[in-house]
Formats: structure tokens, sequence, C-alpha cells
């Protein structure tokens, strides 16, 4: 676990917490191609994060990013068909494709489940494609009960391994079978940013940044950066100068 002291933002709303996140993701991201390198960057699903997408869309002409230098992955998917709108990855692509040209070799969703049954063979899969990458940015949403990617609170997924991919049987939430990055794989991030808005959120918030370990949220952390960006809702049970804008 990262030893460096988590940063908390507090945005006033769900639509500035949008704005300002896509706009500090694409300055980091123009930051971290300047030697001119392929960036690792670990994706999330869920309504904030989609909200993000789209506004990084509208800002990325002129800002000098070049997505062609972008490589994406994600931290978990919905074992689910490619065209079923439950996936992460197909309404995410859909974002960002109306804006900007992905190159398909470096653009890295989960296996879907056309044809197979099997989460955890799938998960091996994708484990090999991803072999030794290490995230430079990892950005994660939060459920109210404290799961992160789909490893979720007093379930198996939570359980320690050494893998890098799991299969996740019978998840807490539909729908069932998911396949997800597991905590360490997330913790060799160099930043973790997680997105996090509405009330629902604001006791897992706090727990987590606590220091609650029962909680999946509470053990991930990047290596040189931890980043909670929340809206005021999320934030409403954290003591004020908990958040620095």
């Amino acid at each position: 676990m990262s030893l460096v002291q988590p940063q908390v933002v507090r945005y006033a709303d769900a639509a500035e917490l949008a704005d300002r996140a896509a706009a500090r993701l694409l300055a980091a991201l123009v930051e971290l191609q300047r030697d001119g390198r392929v960036v690792q960057v670990c994706l999330t699903g869920g309504r904030i994060a989609h909200e993000v997408y789209a506004h990084l869309g509208e800002l990325v002409a002129g800002s000098g990013l070049d997505p062609s230098r972008l490589e994406l992955w994600w931290g978990d998917e919905r074992f689910v068909p490619t065209g079923d709108p439950d996936r992460n990855a197909g309404p995410t692509l859909a974002l960002l494709a109306g804006h900007f040209a992905l190159d398909p070799a470096r653009t890295h969703p989960m296996p879907s489940a056309d044809g197979v049954i099997d989460a955890a063979a799938s998960a091996a899969t994708y484990a090999k494609e991803l072999g030794d990458t290490r995230f430079d940015l990892c950005l994660l949403g939060m459920g109210s009960d404290g799961h992160v990617a789909s490893i979720f609170p007093n379930h198996p997924s939570s359980e320690p391994t050494a893998q890098p991919v799991i299969g996740v049987s019978d998840a807490p939430k539909p729908p069932p079978e998911r396949i997800s990055l597991t905590i360490p794989t997330l913790n060799e991030s160099s930043q973790v940013w997680f997105l996090i808005s509405g009330t629902e959120k604001s006791n897992a918030l706090a727990r987590s940044l606590a220091g609650d370990t029962s909680l999946p949220a509470a053990r991930v952390a990047g290596r040189d950066r931890t980043l909670w960006l929340v809206d005021q809702a999320a934030a409403s049970e954290l003591p004020y100068f908990d958040c620095r804008s």
C-alpha cells in the first residue's frame, strides 16, 4: 500500500465534478505524454465517468493530446455479450470515438460472454493480454457498499490473491458474472483517481478515507498519488479540512 497521503478535492455538485475532472484528466494526460511515450490508462464505467469522458472529448481538440499514444484498459467488466448495454467498454468507446480516433491495437476491452460461459477463463485471457503493464493513471468509481472495480466487501472477490485479474461469480449486484482487476494490480498504478458522486456514497467515502479496510476502496492507492474527486453530496460526512480544491 502506498504511503503517500491521499488528496481529496470537493466540488459543488456532480456537474462541476465531471467538468473539472475532465479538465484535470486532460492536463495530466498531456503532461504524461511530454516525453513521447505511450500512456497506460485504466478506465472505469458509471454515470460520472461517462460524463467525464464526454467532457474530455470536447476538450481534446487543440490541447496537445495525442490519442494514438493512449493505451486503454478497463478495471472491470460485466460478463455479458458484446452488445449488452450493461458493458462498461461499449458506452465509453462510443463517447470517446465521437470526438477522436483511438488506436484499436491499443484499446483493450475485457472479454465478453459471446459464446463463452467461464468468466474465470476469460479473466486469465485478459491477464495474459495485460502482462506486466503498470498503469500511469487508473480511474475508479466506488459503490455505496465500498466496492471498487468488481471487488465487493464480504465476498470471495475481496479475498487476498496473487492473480492480476479474476472472474467474479455471484456478485451482490447484477449482473452476477464479472471480470475484475484485483487490488494488487490496481495498487501498481502510479496514480489512482476516484470519481465519487452522490449522498448514497457518503458513508463509504468517509469510512474508506478513515482507513476501514473492510471496504475494498480503502485498500486501493496509487504508488505516487491517490486523488479522490468528490462532489459535495458524497463528501457530506467528511470533515471539511479533509478537502482541498
